[in-house]
């Protein structure tokens, strides 16, 4: 169930502090503890804050501190792009999300504001963001300027690109609407999407665009002179005082400020007596320019008066200044409870309060993305901390891996090899390395190595191993590290960069040996690709298993995937779907997919089935229309290595997709093989996923 509601726009201005203050207020209501994250602000000047941050945890007293309520500012942002290193935000955003997601039982997140530099990239930016987080999506749109089919046309356009990227969109709102057009905007936007997305329709609202006297203080740099408790007063209307007082009186409209030189007392005082005059209307305030103060005898006569409007100077021209006051946008302030208030009231009563907290509390998010994915790897492995070695101390990949290890901070790491020759690498890198929080082993030097050749000629004599051959065995580095893992001296094994699968596997086979209900080890791959994360098995270890090894392996792989988070859905793959094809190697997956349906009848299966219908939902559902599996498989199993090897490595390179593995499935300890051209980050995401099988043990 999603714990969480991404609010995103369709454009500037579009009014989303009324959808987030009445979304905050409905959520707290029901909902012990409520949390609230921006993944990108505008940036603020060091030591201030995010204006709408700031409302928010104020007014609703949350328990969250503002560095904690905002990922990154959006020049850093840009430049990150820039660079080409938005995985990195990412990861940021994911990583400050989730610790909220921790403590509060529901979170708010809000998009971007649409304003500034980078407006270009923004939504894509949102898209990108909610998909990764997992979390449904809410739209705002503004009808201010627009046609209702352009309103319709921009709020479908967002819609798509959610949809596209398989972001869940719950709720449409069409805000700033002219109160006449709510019925014809609600039902055009109805016939526009989907039945299922709630359409909500929110009138302009005049008092929550106006800015108020403190807003123009502050765009203004203004000095206060009087009035400062009424700072809150809303600006309906501005003019000019430049003519005669009689005249100007004439041109007076309610809420209005008066903007006026300061050496015209007579437009002051007029406003002012017309403030207290029941026959004109109310004045919020008065600006005076050209930086000239009253007379000591104006002001003197001013302080006397018993009610006195906010009254403030400023710089700069007549013209000047009334041309930046058309230009403030007025935003939503934490001491301004009346606009906070009339916001909430104007949500409850024009939205669909109790249908769209159904749809927030009821949500279901399905798949998982790589980002998530990633994450809750390390999460996890954080958890219960576990001990792994790395047998190849003489590679470069490794110790740089080993390195980044130890600065994550995820799992206790021991290295086999010489550690003269390991701490001269390190300086030919030049990479930071803490020996103090590593055990390096020179197997021949260890006080382990006669235990371990012991050990070793015990369990294997029986096939006429000696003493000596035991010896010269554990001075292997993949059979010493294979033995710390069976003695529980570690708690699993990561090699392969150096050695071959056979070199690396064998001994795991010799004395390690496979779980009591299995009778085959095989390999999952976790393919992290754009928009989800597949199980694909087995692309490393069997050549042509049977009927019955085939169905071992996929109910093995759909436990590996339940194990990290993802829903197994598993295809049993074919060159034929259903059972129109014939032959024995179609006939082999049909067996193993009836021998997995016998054994775990829990688990959804399907196949035979080919890869396309079982990965693309609309050719899937025009194959096998009653699947429950076709177009959404999650763990695909591959008929023989040929075929499974040759396509995660053809959907590795075509789509740039993100190949973790492969893990091995049936020993019962974990032992992880790497392939020869594996990257740093292979082997550190090997390392991770390592360790969680450990827990599991």
């Amino acid at each position: 169930m999603s714990k969480a509601i991404y609010i995103a726009t369709s454009d500037q201005n579009s009014g989303k502090s009324i959808i987030t203050l009445g979304l905050m207020s409905i959520l707290i209501g029901k909902t012990a503890k409520v949390g609230y994250f921006r993944p990108i602000v505008e940036d603020f000047v060091d030591g201030g804050v995010d204006n709408h941050i700031e409302t928010v945890l104020s007014h609703f007293n949350l328990d969250i501190k503002f560095e904690d309520a905002y990922a990154i500012t959006k020049s850093k942002l840009i430049k990150k792009k820039n660079k080409g290193k938005i995985g990195e935000v990412l990861d940021l955003i994911i990583e400050k999300y989730k610790r909220l997601e921790e403590r509060f039982d529901f979170v708010l997140v809000e998009g971007t504001s649409f304003t500034g530099e980078g407006t270009s990239i923004e939504l894509d930016t949102n898209v990108l963001i909610a998909k990764n987080l997992g979390i449904p999506t809410i739209i705002i749109g503004s009808g201010i300027g627009k046609t209702l089919d352009e309103l319709v046309d921009s709020l479908h356009l967002v819609y798509d690109s959610f949809k596209v990227k398989e972001v869940e969109v719950l709720s449409v709102f069409a805000n700033k609407v002219q109160p006449e057009n709510i019925e014809l905007v609600t039902k055009s936007l109805q016939k526009s999407l989907p039945p299922n997305v709630l359409i909500n329709t929110i009138p302009l609202i005049s008092s929550l665009n106006n800015p108020t006297m403190q807003e123009i203080v502050n765009e203004l740099d203004a000095k206060v002179l009087f009035g400062e408790t009424y700072l809150n007063n809303e600006i309906g209307h501005y003019s000019v005082g430049a003519m005669q007082l009689h005249n100007y009186l004439v041109h007076l409209q309610n809420n209005a400020l008066v903007i006026t030189p300061g050496d015209r007392s007579d437009i002051i005082l007029g406003a002012l007596q017309a403030n207290e005059s029941a026959n004109y209307p109310t004045i919020s305030g008065i600006i005076l320019t050209g930086n000239i103060i009253p007379e000591q005898s104006i002001l003197k006569l001013i302080e006397g008066l018993s009610a006195v409007v906010p009254i403030i100077a400023v710089d700069g021209g007549t013209y000047h200044i009334t041309n930046k006051i058309g230009s403030i946008r007025s935003e939503i302030y934490a001491n301004n409870t009346h606009k906070i208030e009339t916001s909430i009231s104007t949500f409850e009563k024009y939205v669909k309060v109790d249908a769209l907290s159904e749809r927030l509390i009821t949500f279901v998010a399905e798949g998982m993305t790589p980002k998530m994915f990633q994450y809750n790897m390390v999460k996890r492995a954080k958890q219960h901390r576990k001990h792994i070695v790395l047998p190849e101390g003489n590679d470069d990949r490794i110790i740089m891996a080993a390195s980044r290890l130890l600065d994550m901070d995820v799992v206790d790491i021991s290295i086999i090899g010489d550690k003269k020759q390991i701490e001269s690498k390190v300086a030919e890198l030049g990479i930071t390395f803490d020996f103090s929080k590593v055990n390096i082993i020179n197997p021949i030097e260890s006080k382990l190595y006669e235990d371990y050749a012991n050990t070793y000629y015990e369990l294997r004599k029986a096939k006429n191993v000696s003493i000596t051959m035991a010896r010269d065995l554990m001075e292997d580095v993949s059979y010493f590290g294979t033995m710390m893992v069976y003695k529980g001296h570690a708690d699993g094994m990561v090699s392969g960069a150096a050695h071959t699968t056979q070199h690396t596997i064998l001994p795991a086979l010799q004395f390690i040996k496979t779980k009591p209900n299995s009778s085959v080890v095989s390999s999952v791959f976790f393919m992290c690709m754009e928009d989800r994360v597949s199980v694909f098995g087995d692309c490393a270890i069997n050549p042509n298993p049977t009927a019955e090894q085939l169905a071992e392996i996929a109910i093995s792989s759909a436990e590996s995937s339940l194990a990290f988070g993802i829903e197994p859905k598993i295809a049993m793959l074919s060159y034929s779907s259903g059972s129109s094809g014939k032959g024995d190697e179609v006939d082999k997956v049909r067996t193993a997919t009836a021998i997995v349906k016998a054994k775990r009848p829990d688990l959804k299966i399907e196949g035979p089935i080919q890869y396309d219908a079982a990965v693309d939902l609309t050719v899937g559902k025009s194959k096998m229309p009653d699947s429950e599996v076709a177009g959404q498989a999650s763990v695909l199993i591959f008929p023989d290595l040929n075929t499974g090897n040759n396509t995660y490595k053809a959907v590795q390179r075509e789509t740039g997709a993100l190949a973790i593995g492969p893990m091995l499935q049936g020993l019962n300890k974990p032992v992880n093989d790497l392939s020869r051209g594996c990257t740093v980050d292979d082997i550190i995401n090997t390392v991770v996923i390592t360790a969680i099988q450990a827990q599991g043990l």
